[in-house]
């Protein structure tokens, strides 16, 4: 678990303590370079761990401090102080250590410059010290006496608490800005909660030395995979699809005096957690067309979209749902009355980030990544 202190401020003036009570509203505290180290870069981790390195520097955990849209969100005045707290975990990444607020108020931290800031550390998001480094030493779930650095065995710290430090963060800053990342208390409802947790699926175990010249041993995979959407033109992290797509009843031949319909199922058939999940502007689009293949003529068109919608002025407000739960299906049809000849039926899905509309009002570039295609299938069928 990430130790992050949780502490009463006692400050000069009425009304001026704060107990910081959530996990997310202070940084892990300044740890120090572990002995056999020179810092708490990813990099340095690196030069031995290099397979884990390449990993983890294609995720999207490298570029949590990097990525443009958040860097867009944190330049407004609406963003408050914390939300820095889960992109650069890692005191030692932040120019300032927060100690109080002035009344409790969110937008008023109490701060003091940071004597053991690193900005290139900073650079790194969420590193490898960030989950790996505690009170001088490198905490693992094996420890072996080859190692250069201090390192102590703790299997308590490395469980999924610590994803969840981040990836459950619910909180209502003000009428207009509320933060509401669930994936953990979906995953606790859900039906896995007991069989599975996040790293049986984002990290998944691998035989593999754990260091250059190390014998074999247990590993685990560092990408982290996810929804496989770029925070940069170029990178490629690797994709953890949850839902699944089925066609059971389509034919490859129709009547021409019927509605032709064709069908697909969608099934969140392996994700713990809600699909999709985290930030809710987060959605799927799966495209249904059917095309005349003598011509190429696109002949019908419809597609259906899975997320959260929300109302964000002048009170935040969820006013639509959809997402699938863990074993959820939904069907999704098109039909269409086609005279005789030869057709395709094609499925396009298509995981967002975010919508156009606010990459242009971020002024992220036309080449910002909002979405990835994950999905393609195209079935012919014939009409007689």
């Amino acid at each position: 678990m990430i130790a992050v202190a949780i502490a009463i401020y006692s400050l000069i003036g009425p009304g001026s303590s704060y107990v910081f009570n959530k996990h997310w509203e202070q940084a892990v505290p300044n740890q120090e370079v572990p002995e056999g180290l020179k810092s708490l870069s990813s990099k340095e981790c690196g030069s031995c761990h290099k397979d884990h390195y390449e990993e983890w520097n294609t995720s999207t955990h490298s570029m949590a401090w990097k990525d443009l849209q958040f860097q867009a969100e944190i330049a407004k005045e609406s963003s408050p102080y914390m939300c820095i707290n889960c992109h650069i975990p890692l005191q030692n990444q932040q120019e300032y250590i927060i100690t109080g607020l002035e009344d409790g108020d969110l937008y008023k931290p109490i701060k003091q410059k940071n004597p053991k800031f690193d900005a290139d550390l900073q650079q790194e998001g969420i590193n490898c010290a960030s989950c790996h480094v505690r009170d001088g030493a490198i905490i693992s779930l094996t420890v072996s006496n080859r190692a250069p650095h201090k390192s102590v065995q703790d299997d308590t710290h490395l469980t999924e608490q610590l994803c969840i430090n981040c990836h459950n963060a619910v909180a209502v800053v003000t009428a207009e800005l509320v933060c509401t990342f669930e994936t953990a208390d979906e995953w606790k409802a859900g039906p896995f909660a007991k069989t599975k947790n996040c790293k049986t699926c984002h990290m998944p175990s691998i035989d593999r030395p754990i260091a250059e010249g190390a014998p074999e041993g247990k590993s685990r995979m560092h990408y982290f995979m996810g929804s496989g959407i770029p925070k940069l033109v170029g990178l490629k992290p690797e994709r953890l699809d949850g839902l699944h797509y089925e066609f059971k009843e389509i034919k490859s031949s129709y009547n021409n005096s019927d509605s032709v319909i064709l069908k697909t199922e969608v099934i969140n058939k392996f994700a713990g957690h809600r699909v999709p999940t985290g930030d809710p502007e987060r959605f799927i689009i799966t495209k249904l067309s059917v095309f005349d293949t003598s011509n190429g003529q696109l002949v019908a068109v419809d597609s259906f979209r899975i997320g959260e919608h929300w109302e964000w002025y002048p009170v935040a407000k969820k006013i639509a749902d959809n997402n699938l739960y863990p074993g959820e299906s939904r069907s999704y049809q098109i039909t269409a009355l086609l005279p005789k000849g030869n057709y395709s039926f094609e499925l396009k899905a298509y995981k967002y980030r975010t919508t156009e509309e606010l990459i242009k009002y971020n002024k992220l570039g036309d080449s910002y990544p909002s979405h990835i295609q994950f999905f393609d299938k195209t079935i012919p069928f014939e009409v007689n």
